[in-house]
């Protein structure tokens, strides 16, 4: 496992609510996060079918291109009785012809439970594989993963993403009624950082 020496650190989305809780997640730890934003970067195609995949396509191009490490997330929820969907697929189901819009995907997702049939309570879980890549070429990943429901109506305000319709296992409230704080500690994200921490920051 190699290890981050370097203090200084792109992250590789253009995701503000991603880039927040990962600025969250490791700035205490004297890393200075920048973002595709920053460089000027444009976001590459996401052609992969795994988190993993797509997650070395944007680590791997934001260090090839700036000569700094990169650590990029691709993330994602699975719905149990929607065979896995949206998956790796989870931002596509936000976009409309004006952008993402993720109360249309929460409603896609919604939709879609209906005409399944499928009786609540609706399981799924948040994924989150982050790498972290070197200039060289070399890499390090880590998943994340947290268990629970889908519930409908959305609740909530806070977060981002399908953070109002879901509840974490254990827990009565969704991610959107939740401190960053909170749910920084029970997340799939959080789960990935403290992975990445671990190995790579000691």
């Amino acid at each position: 496992m190699r290890r981050l020496t370097d203090t200084r650190l792109v992250v590789a989305t253009g995701n503000k609510g991603k880039l927040e809780e990962m600025r969250a997640l490791l700035e205490p730890r004297g890393i200075g996060i920048t973002s595709n934003a920053d460089h000027g970067l444009p976001e590459p195609e996401e052609t992969e079918n795994t988190f993993l995949g797509n997650a070395r396509i944007k680590a791997h191009a934001a260090a090839k291109a700036l000569g700094l490490p990169a650590l990029a997330d691709d993330s994602g929820i699975e719905v149990e009785a929607l065979d896995g969907a949206p998956g790796v697929r989870t931002a596509d189901w936000a976009e409309t012809p004006n952008g993402r819009d993720f109360l249309v995907a929460m409603e896609r997702t919604h939709d879609a439970l209906v005409a399944s049939g499928a009786p609540e309570p609706w399981r799924a879980r948040f994924v989150s594989v982050l790498v972290l890549a070197w200039p060289d070429g070399h890499e390090e990943s880590f998943r994340g993963e947290v268990n629970g429901r889908v519930i409908w109506p959305p609740q909530g305000v806070l977060g981002h993403g399908y953070d109002p319709i879901f509840i974490p296992d254990g827990h009565e409230r969704t991610f959107a009624e939740m401190t960053a704080e909170e749910k920084n500690a029970l997340s799939h994200r959080g789960a990935s950082i403290r992975a990445f921490e671990a190995a790579c920051l000691g």
